[in-house]
Order: structure tokens, then sequence, then C-alpha cells
């Protein structure tokens, strides 16, 4: 009995060992959550969101696989460096903050991407925007190591680039051009830089 016992007590701590989780917690201050569309067909415009937040739980300090990755945005804190241009952005015509305010992404899958380097990793998930759920893929390029800063953080981190259509999301406002073209890309440029304090 006491032999099954210890056996038994063994195999818990294998799978607690197994299933055991590191959680990480986006550092907003030294984050971006950047995009940019081409604007008049000849150059780009970019933006940002000053407020969002995020978790994440990975298998260890450097393996991200399949790691449990949320999170979200205020369409409100949407900054371009121009009002005007922000207060369109924020209306009807494009993600209509008042009626959906948050952004959110919740990965689905998160597996090794060597192609694209030794910690890139090929990021999967369902982006939430404008009332509107959809499958996106992301390249995720991670830190080369885990380093404490001078508080005793921990630190990892991110660079995530891929591009979203924003007309799979309802926002379909455009002004044709007199010479062809639009005054806005239906294509927009994801580029964050995540930042991640372990929990």
């Amino acid at each position: 009995m006491k032999k099954l016992f210890t056996t038994a007590a063994a195999s818990l701590l294998v799978m607690s060992a197994a299933n055991a989780q590191t959680n990480w917690k986006v550092d907003a201050s030294h984050s971006k959550l950047g995009f940019s569309v081409t604007h008049m067909m000849v150059s780009e415009t970019e933006g940002k969101f000053k407020i969002y937040e995020g978790t994440v739980s990975s298998k260890s300090d450097m393996d991200f696989t399949d790691a449990n990755i949320n999170f979200s945005a205020d369409v409100n804190s949407i900054n371009t460096e121009d009002e005007k241009r922000d207060g369109h952005l924020k209306s009807p015509d494009f993600f209509d903050a008042a009626q959906f305010p948050k952004m959110t992404f919740k990965s689905t899958s998160m597996k090794a991407n060597p192609k694209a380097g030794k910690t890139a990793y090929t990021l999967t998930g369902d982006l939430t925007m404008h009332g509107v759920t959809k499958k996106v893929t992301f390249t995720a390029i991670g830190a080369s190591k885990v380093v404490k800063d001078p508080y005793g953080n921990l630190k990892n981190g991110f660079k995530v680039i891929g591009t979203v259509n924003r007309k799979d999301f309802g926002l379909t406002w455009n002004a044709a051009l007199e010479a062809g073209g639009v005054a806005v890309s239906e294509e927009v440029k994801i580029d964050l830089n995540i930042e991640l304090n372990k929990a």
C-alpha cells in the first residue's frame, strides 16, 4: 500500500511539472500596439492604441508553444497624432467606439516557426473588432533570453507582425480618388512590440 501511495504521489508530481505554466503580464509602459495603412495610394499613415492590457501563460520562460494569450485594447485610445482623424476613426464610419469600445485577441495556436528565426512562432487566434470575430495569423518573434530589470522583474518580449483586412471586420468606409484607387487601404499592417513581466 505504501509503495502504491509513493508511486501515485510521484506520478502526480510528474504530471504537475508537465502541466506547470509560466504566467506573464503585458508591461504597457514599455510596449507598443501599432498599425499602419496606405494613404492616398502614396504613403503610410501610422497609429497606435495607447490603452491596452494582456496576459500570457507559457510552458516555460522561453517556450511559448501553445501559449495562452488574452489581449484587449481600448478603441477610444486610438492615436494617429491628428485629433480630427482620430475622431473620424472612432465614429460609425470606422470603429464605432461608442458601440464597440473594446478590441480583443485570444490565441488558439502558437507553433514554432524556425524559418522566421530561432525564437519565432506562428501565432493564430480570434480577433474581435467592431463586433466581428475573425481568425487571424501573425508572426511572433521572441527575445533571445529572459532578463531581470533593476527592480527584480523578469522580462521577456515579442515583436508581432502581420496584416488584417479591415473590411473583414465591417470597417468599410473609403473614398474613391479621381486618378484611381482609394483614400485608405483595406489592408492594415500590424506592428506590435510587447514587453512581458513574469508574474
